[in-house]
């Protein structure tokens, strides 16, 4: 039952991370050259396999009650988090996402760099290199967290795996045509929904760690995901409602 629930959840999250990584190396990539920022990127994807391959053993070995426990805690951490800000944007007290903002933030920064040539055996353009390498690493950090715990908890890090390389693959592929910011995808909206599956995952799994036996079992995430975005719906409409409260006092902008 959660097989094709562990493939949306960790293929939205994954998608959300590549997106952010790759506005950045084809940022700079147009602005001074693609040879270095995908050397950064590749050098960083290697690193994460690794790190994928050497902890993917070592956490399917822990007891299944222990490491649900652990990820399920962890998942509503990073869950919540998400919710948080999705909330926050959706009910107008934060700015949503804007990758073409970023895009252009990136671009300039990329600009104002100079255009000094030569790191040692790396040659080409350090700047592209280090800035691609960094925010492809640590956003794949990411995705490799989302990997490693959904598959060890579901016993099926494969279907992970295969999430993350198909969202990948889909991300670089747009991002190879477009050649610009992708704007295009609705990243606030996949942040919402990939939030109120985390949340909904690390509830499941965090209970079902701590001793407590869902009724229907997997089946159970069919309610729990609906029930999670209810209470998120209200908390939206509830600060909406605030908010218009505080802006017709003039405490807030309109």
């Amino acid at each position: 039952m959660t097989g094709w629930l562990l493939f949306a959840a960790a293929f939205l999250a994954c998608t959300v991370e590549a997106v952010e990584a790759t506005t950045v190396v084809v940022a700079v990539g147009v602005t001074r050259g693609w040879k270095s920022p995908l050397r950064g990127m590749a050098t960083a994807l290697g690193v994460l396999a690794v790190i994928i391959v050497a902890l993917g053993p070592a956490i399917s070995s822990i007891p299944l009650g222990p490491l649900r426990l652990i990820v399920g805690a962890l998942l509503l951490v990073f869950g919540l988090g998400w919710v948080r800000k999705a909330v926050l944007r959706a009910s107008g007290f934060k700015d949503l996402h804007d990758e073409d903002a970023i895009y252009l933030k990136q671009v300039a920064a990329a600009k104002a760099a100079g255009t000094e040539v030569g790191a040692g055996r790396l040659g080409g353009d350090p700047y592209g290199f280090t800035l691609a390498f960094k925010s492809v690493l640590l956003e794949g950090l990411e995705v490799a967290f989302i990997v490693v715990t959904f598959g060890a908890n579901a016993h099926d890090i494969p279907v992970a795996a295969l999430a993350a390389a198909l969202a990948i693959a889909v991300v670089v592929l747009v991002a190879v045509k477009v050649r610009g910011p992708l704007s295009r995808v609705p990243e606030n909206t996949i942040k919402y929904a990939v939030g109120i599956l985390l949340t909904s995952f690390g509830t499941f799994w965090g209970a079902e760690g701590a001793g407590a036996h869902w009724p229907g079992s997997d089946a159970s995430l069919l309610a729990i995901i609906p029930l999670t975005a209810l209470v998120t719906f209200a908390l939206v409409a509830f600060l909406r409602s605030s908010r218009q409260g505080l802006a017709s006092t003039g405490e807030v902008a309109a």
